[in-house]
């Protein structure tokens, strides 16, 4: 059956649509909030940072939660509770600016975020036939793209005429309605009975049983260890975009968001040619490529002299991570047991993602005190090089075997 004929994974990918806004217009509206209250790079570093420290603790136990529970309802769960978070921001906005809110709510939405995307990934081979998971992906990270192009635009837009606390009321309304949508879905072994009932173990013991999968499986342990290291250099990189459009360059809030919504064509280009290119050149070739071609992309960024260059770069850098990043996911649903993939994917995400708070901190103090276009150049050829040393790894190999691990 085709995916189009496939009616849950049709509402699946509308209602992601509707998620991606939210996610969109928070990606916007957050930095600006922070920049607005607080006229600082460093602080923005700090809020991304703290999302990423909750993101990684959330980790630990995501891949449990989502293999034990109903995922249907898990995933509403964390849409209801984004919805009331980013909802309580402009309802305190209105007396007036409380940057520690942020410190406390923002964090808190990227744990339920965390959650949802492990639960997420969890879902697709649910919904799809094997063969199929590749294009699924495509099709949704599509949806992202289309979502992102008009979620920061409009984010941008309600931000510079009404402020960005308005733009994360949209946002905890697209929330809402993507969790109504959920519950129209039917999700085939939806969370609870992957594991029996009297083979319950410990919550460490099931993340261990995550990274031990990850470390045993050649191609998977080297992506992991790659990409923390990616992860620590690219982290911060939308804190830095947005600063340097409003410090360095003097643009408006609509800039900002005009060129971020540009920036996601990259996205929707990657997720409409992503099967072919892995289907021709294979998931070494592509991954290995695609952050190559990213750090180059990244070291321009910094040497741009106008919104549309940056736009230019910006996009480049997301249709290069958006391939490397549906390879990357695809090729874990394929080769892990279904009964495993939550606790997989919230160990991958955990180990992978535990230096980039580190890396948001570092590389936006870094651009405070150097300038964006010397950060974005050593972080540009830090991923040439980190990508180019896969060609050393079991990455390399044209068709890695599904299901091989040693």
């Amino acid at each position: 059956m085709s995916l189009w004929r496939n009616r849950d994974f049709r509402f699946f990918l509308g209602i992601q649509t509707l998620s991606a806004v939210g996610d969109s217009f928070s990606y916007v509206a957050i930095p600006l909030l922070v920049l607005q209250a607080t006229g600082s790079v460093v602080q923005m570093g700090v809020v991304t940072g703290l999302v990423g420290v909750s993101s990684i603790v959330t980790g630990v136990f995501a891949g449990y939660v989502a293999d034990r529970v109903d995922r249907r309802a898990l995933l509403v769960t964390c849409d209801l509770a984004r919805c009331l978070l980013y909802g309580l921001i402009p309802v305190v906005w209105l007396f007036g600016p409380q940057v520690w809110l942020l410190y406390l709510v923002v964090p808190l939405a990227g744990a339920f975020a965390m959650q949802f995307q492990v639960t997420y990934v969890s879902v697709v081979p649910a919904l799809v036939e094997r063969d199929q998971i590749t294009k699924a992906n495509g099709h949704l990270y599509a949806s992202y793209a289309v979502a992102g192009v008009a979620g920061p635009m409009l984010a941008g837009v309600i931000s510079g005429a009404f402020g960005p606390s308005a733009a994360l009321a949209v946002d905890a309304a697209s929330f809402a309605v993507s969790a109504a949508g959920v519950l129209l879905i039917k999700i085939r072994s939806a969370g609870g009975e992957a594991v029996a009932a009297g083979d319950r173990h410990s919550l460490g013991r099931d993340f261990l049983a995550g990274a031990s999968f990850l470390w045993q499986h050649p191609v998977l342990r080297s992506l992991t260890v790659l990409l923390a290291v990616l992860t620590f250099v690219t982290f911060g990189l939308t804190d830095l975009i947005i600063y340097y459009l409003k410090h360095d360059l003097g643009r408006s809030d609509g800039t900002v968001g005009s060129v971020l919504a540009a920036a996601t064509v990259g996205t929707l280009v990657a997720s409409a040619v992503v099967d072919q290119v892995r289907r021709r050149l294979g998931f070494g070739a592509s991954w290995i490529g695609a952050w190559t071609l990213c750090g180059v992309a990244i070291a321009c960024l910094g040497l741009s002299t106008g919104a549309p260059l940056v736009a230019l770069f910006a996009t480049a850098q997301l249709f290069c991570t958006g391939i490397a990043g549906i390879c990357s996911m695809s090729f874990r649903q394929e080769v892990t047991p279904g009964k495993l993939l939550g606790r997989v994917t919230s160990a991958f995400w955990t180990v992978h993602s535990t230096l980039g708070p580190v890396g948001a901190a570092l590389i936006t103090g870094a651009a405070a005190r150097y300038g964006v276009t010397a950060v974005c150049l050593v972080a540009g050829v830090t991923c040439v090089v980190i990508a180019l040393s896969a060609s050393l790894t079991p990455i390399r190999r044209v068709r890695p075997l599904a299901g091989e691990a040693t």
